[in-house]
C-alpha cells in the first residue's frame, strides 16, 4: 500500500495524468461541446446605452433668475415614472413591434409592459460623491441589436421631449399660480383702498392732517363768539334803552319793581303765556310784570286779529324809533342765531379733534394692512414678471435642457449572456470534472507502482524486479492508445479554440435563425 506521508513529485503528476489520460480528455471534450452548444443555442441578450448630459440655462442666473429650482435626481425620477408608464409603454411596444411572433399576442399587456419596464435602466451619473447629479444613462436590453439601438435612442428623446414639457408645464403652472394670487391679492388692495377712502370720507374733519387746521379754525370761531357776544349785549342795550322810552311815550307809570330776570319781550303768544303763568304761580294779577305780559299778549292778538305785524309795546312810538326798534330787534336775532350757530361748530371742532387720536389709530392699522398687501402685491408682481420671463425661455429652449453627448450605438456582442464567464466556467468544470476523477481514482487505487513502495510496506528488502513484458497484441493496442489519446487532444484544443473564437467574437446561431 503506498504511503500517505510520500512526497508526490511533478514526475509522478505527470505520470498520473499520463496514465489516467481519458479521465480528463473526455469529460474536457464533453465540457467544451457542451459549452459550444450552449453559446449557440442561447439566446443573446444585446445592451445599448446612451448618455445625456444635464445642461445648465443658457442665460445668466444675474439676469434671468429661474423660477423652477427641483432636485435633479426627484426630476428626473418622476420623468423616469413618466417613461416607464403603461401608456408609453405600449406605445413604444406597438412603435417598434417588440412582440412580433404570434404566441406573444396570448401573453397579456401587463406582462409584456413589466417585461419591457425590467430592460430599461437609467442611472446617474455624479462627479463626485454626494454631489448633485450633471449627467445619466439610459440603456435598454433586447434580442435584436437594432431594435435595442432605435428603442434606447427613442427614450432618450422621450427623456428630453419630456424633460421640456414638465419644465415649460412647471413655468406655465407657476405663472398661472402667480397671476391667481395676483388678481386676488390686487381685489384685496383695492377694497382696502376703498375702505380707507370710504373711511376718509366718512371722518372727514376730524382725520390727523385736519388737526392743525381744526385748531386753527376753533380759535378764529371762538375770536367770532366774542365777537358776536359783544355785538349781542351793545343790541340788547340798545334795545333795552328804546324799550324804557315807550311807559314814558304811552303816558304809562315806569314799573317800580325790577323786571323779573329772563323774562324778555317776545312775539310768541305761547312763550309769553306760558311766562305769565309762572309769574301768576307766584304773584298777584297786580304785579306789574304781570301786567305787562298780559298788555303784551293783548296786543299780539289783536296784531294777529287784524292781520298786522307790529312789535308789541312799541305802538307810541314815532317811524323812526320803530324802524330803529326793528332793526335793532332784527339784528338781535340775527346775532342770536350766528352764536348758536358759531356755538355749535365750535362743539363740532371739539369733538372733532377730540376723535383726532382714535382716528389716527384707525387709520394706522388701515395704512398697516394697506402697507403689507401692498408690499405682498409688490413681491407677486416681480415674481409675476420673472415668471413670464423664464416661460419665454422655457419655450425658447434656453433653460435647464437635457442634451445627449453619446448616442446609442449598435451592440456587436451580446451583453447576456457573459461569453468570458462561460468560457471559463465551462473549461473550469472540464478540467475540474477530469482532475476530480483522476484523484478519486488515486486516491482508492492500492496497487504498487514502484518497489520502494513494497519495501515500505512489507519492511523487507526487494532482492529484484521482473521487468513487464508486452504480447505484440498489446503492443499495438498500447500505440493505438496513444494515437487516439493524440487525436483527442488535438479534438479538445480544437473545441477551445472554437470555444474562444465564439466567446471573443459572439457568434449567434439563434440570430442567424431569425430568432428575435
Amino acid at each position: 500500500m503506498r504511503n500517505p506521508v510520500e512526497t508526490i513529485k511533478p514526475g509522478d503528476i505527470i505520470e498520473i495524468i499520463l496514465r489516467r489520460r481519458w479521465y480528463i480528455i473526455i469529460p474536457f471534450c464533453l465540457s467544451m461541446i457542451v459549452g459550444i452548444c450552449f453559446v449557440l443555442t442561447a439566446p443573446k441578450i444585446y445592451t445599448s446605452d446612451t448618455l445625456i448630459l444635464i445642461q445648465p440655462q443658457r442665460v445668466p442666473e444675474e439676469f434671468v433668475r429661474p423660477v423652477i429650482s427641483v432636485d435633479l435626481d426627484s426630476m428626473i425620477n418622476t420623468i423616469s415614472q413618466q417613461i416607464t408608464s403603461r401608456t408609453n409603454i405600449e406605445k413604444i411596444i406597438g412603435e417598434f413591434n417588440l412582440f412580433p411572433k404570434p404566441e406573444h399576442d396570448k401573453i397579456f399587456m401587463e406582462d409584456k409592459v413589466d417585461a419591457i419596464c425590467k430592460r430599461i435602466s437609467i442611472n446617474l451619473i455624479r462627479g463626485r460623491r454626494r454631489a448633485p447629479a450633471d449627467a445619466f444613462s439610459i440603456s435598454f436590453k433586447g434580442k435584436d441589436p437594432k431594435t435595442v439601438k432605435d428603442v434606447t435612442n427613442a427614450l432618450a428623446n422621450y427623456f428630453i421631449i419630456e424633460n421640456l414639457k414638465y419644465r415649460q408645464e412647471r413655468a406655465i403652472g407657476t405663472n398661472v399660480f402667480l397671476e391667481d394670487e395676483l388678481s386676488t391679492m390686487r381685489k384685496r388692495l383695492v377694497e382696502v383702498e376703498q375702505g380707507i377712502k370710504n373711511y376718509r370720507e366718512r371722518y372727514m374733519g376730524s382725520l390727523p392732517e385736519q388737526l392743525e387746521t381744526n385748531l386753527r379754525i376753533l380759535d378764529r370761531l371762538q375770536v367770532q363768539m366774542g365777537e358776536k357776544q359783544e355785538s349781542l349785549r351793545d343790541a340788547r342795550n340798545r334795545l333795552a334803552m328804546l324799550e324804557n322810552q315807550i311807559p314814558r311815550i304811552t303816558g304809562t307809570q315806569t314799573p317800580t319793581q325790577p323786571v323779573q330776570p329772563g323774562i324778555e319781550d317776545s312775539t310768541d303768544p305761547v312763550q309769553i303765556k306760558e311766562q305769565l303763568a309762572n309769574l301768576k304761580t307766584r304773584y298777584t294779577n297786580k304785579h306789574p310784570d304781570i301786567i305787562r305780559l298780559t298788555r303784551i299778549l293783548a296786543d299780539l292778538e289783536a296784531a294777529n286779529k287784524d292781520g298786522v305785524e307790529s312789535p308789541v309795546g312799541v305802538s307810541g312810538l314815532n317811524a323812526s324809533d320803530r324802524r330803529q326798534y326793528e332793526e335793532i330787534k332784527s339784528e338781535k336775532k340775527t346775532l342770536e342765531a350766528d352764536i348758536l350757530q358759531i356755538v355749535n361748530q365750535i362743539k363740532n371742532l371739539e369733538k372733532r379733534v377730540e376723535d383726532t387720536p382714535k382716528r389716527e389709530q384707525e387709520l394706522l392699522s388701515l395704512r398697516r394692512d394697506y402697507d403689507n398687501i401692498n408690499e405682498t402685491y409688490n413681491s407677486l408682481l416681480g415674481r409675476k414678471l420673472e415668471a413670464e420671463i423664464s416661460v419665454n425661455m422655457e419655450i425658447k429652449k434656453k433653460g435647464e435642457q437635457f442634451r445627449i453627448i453619446d448616442p446609442a450605438r449598435m451592440a456587436e456582442r451580446p451583453s447576456e449572456p457573459d461569453m468570458n464567464k462561460l468560457f471559463l466556467l465551462f473549461v473550469a468544470a472540464g478540467l475540474g470534472i477530469g482532475c476530480g476523477f483522476v484523484f478519486l481514482l488515486e486516491y482508492l487505487d492500492t496497487s504498487f507502482r514502484r518497489p520502494e513502495e513494497i519495501e515500505s510496506f512489507l519492511e523487507l528488502p526487494v532482492l529484484a524486479t521482473i521487468p513487464l513484458v508486452l504480447h505484440p497484441k498489446d503492443i499495438r493496442k498500447q500505440r493505438f492508445n496513444q494515437v487516439l489519446s493524440i487525436f483527442f487532444v488535438i479534438v479538445s484544443f480544437a473545441l477551445l479554440a472554437s470555444f474562444t473564437f465564439i466567446s471573443l467574437t459572439g457568434f449567434d446561431l439563434a440570430g442567424l435563425k431569425g430568432i428575435t
